[in-house]
């Protein structure tokens, strides 16, 4: 499924088995994740794209060839793909352990092509082997909803109570490690989606309540998944004093201005940008050791523009995922 142009649906088309070189892995893709990011690469709200693309970047598949300078996979190996797909290892910020900020960073589905195809190639530093316990659709939303999340939640340090602004594929993923590690989460979803809060509330949050609403407790951290600027203010609102706010999307729309006191009394405001393939390794073991349970709704490849649709609808609980051939399988 190729993007064209940005603002336009996704068209069909018929391409050369992509051939792995150096230090490629060819996959052969069995399910692949429908990422908010993709909305945002298919809607134009990400400048720059690679043109014309295959988007997806939470990518699970056999791998099918191995290019000659590639060593650590074999065929048959079941492996997983993300969106951080290469960096230089030279820059400042890979050389420092940063190399989610690399200057020169390829990313899957956005400047590589990524996995809406029957076919694919990665480099094989940034792939990873796939935890035996989940099945190609259940595992495909780690690869990014999950690893995203998990890194959103290291910045949340210690907190015990915690608030996930945005109950999306990231956020169903985001409370069952929370509560793993027992804090206390809060669940805030568009106003007046109840079946959203019970969603959150199946998975373990404790209170679940529109994005407009106060929690009954002051929180420690917040973590906004949902693309909302004018959000910001509002955690700021509900966190307590030397509490922290984290901006987990890649795109957000502006943040309003707001008064100093919401900052105040040493909150702070950061970002999470891309991943660390440490982010990867450490999520993957603890989504098998504490048995992470993804939600999955599975969509034909070809219906990709529907999967799209809703998600940008909101219509989905936990994540679509699209799986190549002629109907969605498990």
């Amino acid at each position: 499924m190729v993007l064209r142009q940005p603002k336009q649906l996704l068209e069909m088309a018929e391409r050369a088995l992509p051939e792995p070189r150096g230090a490629q892995v060819q996959i052969q893709v069995a399910a692949c994740g429908v990422c908010r990011t993709d909305l945002h690469i298919v809607d134009g709200e990400l400048p720059s794209p690679k043109l014309p693309l295959i988007p997806g970047h939470e990518i699970v598949g056999k791998v099918t060839r191995v290019g000659p300078g590639a060593h650590r996979f074999r065929p048959g190996d079941r492996v997983g793909v993300p969106w951080l797909g290469w960096t230089c290892g030279e820059c400042p910020y890979c050389r420092a352990g940063k190399e989610n900020l690399c200057d020169r960073a390829g990313f899957t589905g956005f400047t590589i092509d990524g996995g809406y195809a029957d076919s694919t190639v990665a480099d094989e530093r940034f792939v990873f082997p796939v935890p035996a316990q989940f099945s190609d659709v259940e595992a495909a939303p780690l690869f990014c909803a999950g690893m995203i999340g998990y890194r959103a939640l290291r910045f949340a340090g210690d907190a015990e109570k915690i608030g996930l602004y945005g109950f999306g594929a990231a956020a169903h993923l985001v409370v069952q490690v929370a509560r793993h590690r027992g804090a206390r989460v809060f669940a805030f979803t568009r106003p007046g989606d109840r079946s959203g809060q019970e969603f959150a509330l199946r998975l373990g949050a404790e209170w679940a309540g529109g994005s407009d609403e106060r929690p009954p407790e002051a929180l420690d951290a917040a973590l906004i998944f949902a693309p909302v600027g004018a959000l910001v203010p509002l955690a700021l609102a509900a966190t307590n004093k030397g509490g922290v706010v984290v901006c987990a999307g890649i795109h957000m729309s502006d943040v309003p201005s707001f008064p100093y006191e919401l900052l105040w009394q040493e909150r702070g405001v950061r970002s999470v940008a891309n991943l660390t393939r440490q982010d990867g390794d450490d999520f993957l073991e603890l989504a098998r050791s504490a048995r992470i349970r993804t939600v999955t709704t599975p969509f034909p490849l070809t219906a990709a523009n529907e999967a799209l649709g809703r998600l940008r609808e909101g219509g989905l609980e936990g994540a679509a995922v699209l799986v190549p051939g002629d109907s969605a399988g498990t």
